[in-house]
């Protein structure tokens, strides 16, 4: 059996998933949110975490690998001898998200208009430690590796463009106040925008947040 955790921050969403996956034979899921997942992995050791790489909150993708992690066996991992293996969902079109799952060594990315098989495959294949990469994802890897912001100022840009005071922003990423301010500064200045808002509408734009 390859036991799956499934990190989706929509209810509708995630209960479907959760069907698909469970109608196979060698497949054990458990869904959860965000903010629930370090209890899950814990309880569950997944061999494969399928997690929905474009929501703001998987800055904490490095963190689902490390909450899976039996206690005392530090990077050596599960059953197999390995780390939970992080598969991605990302949209199209979105290189932020591509990029932070890459930064925190995802080992399969498919995308949100595969077919459910894609998926499926997906799974089977990251469980044995072999990469995955949807070829409908290829230009928006190209793209990512152009982007001059860094996985953190991402996260923060992400959020503010959900319209999160610096506060809230803080909070969510557990930073202080200062620090998501100078976050902000940093990606005025590479993103070349005039304000906060300039900078989300450009980055919109290019499709990184």
């Amino acid at each position: 059996m390859i036991r799956v955790l499934l990190v989706h921050d929509i209810g509708l969403l995630r209960s479907a998933l959760a069907a698909l996956l469970g109608r196979e034979h060698d497949l054990e899921v458990t869904a959860a949110t965000w903010d629930k997942f370090p209890a899950r992995a814990q309880a569950t050791r997944p061999d494969v975490c399928v997690v929905d790489a474009d929501n703001p909150a998987s800055d904490s993708l490095t963190a689902v690998l490390e909450a899976a992690e039996p206690e005392g066996r530090g990077a050596q991992g599960l059953r197999s001898g390995r780390r939970s293996a992080l598969l991605a969902l990302v949209t199209a079109g979105r290189p932020g998200a591509l990029r932070r799952a890459f930064d925190a060594s995802a080992l399969g990315y498919v995308s949100k208009n595969a077919t459910p098989q894609r998926l499926l495959d997906a799974i089977r294949k990251v469980s044995k430690g072999e990469r995955f990469v949807d070829e409908s994802l290829a230009f928006g890897f190209m793209q990512a590796a152009e982007m001059p912001l860094t996985q953190r100022e991402l996260s923060v840009l992400s959020l503010a463009a959900e319209g999160a005071p610096i506060a809230e922003i803080a909070k969510s990423l557990h930073l202080c106040n200062g620090t998501v301010r100078n976050y902000m500064a940093s990606v005025i200045r590479k993103t070349g925008a005039r304000n906060r808002i300039d900078a989300v509408r450009i980055s919109q734009s290019a499709g990184w947040v």
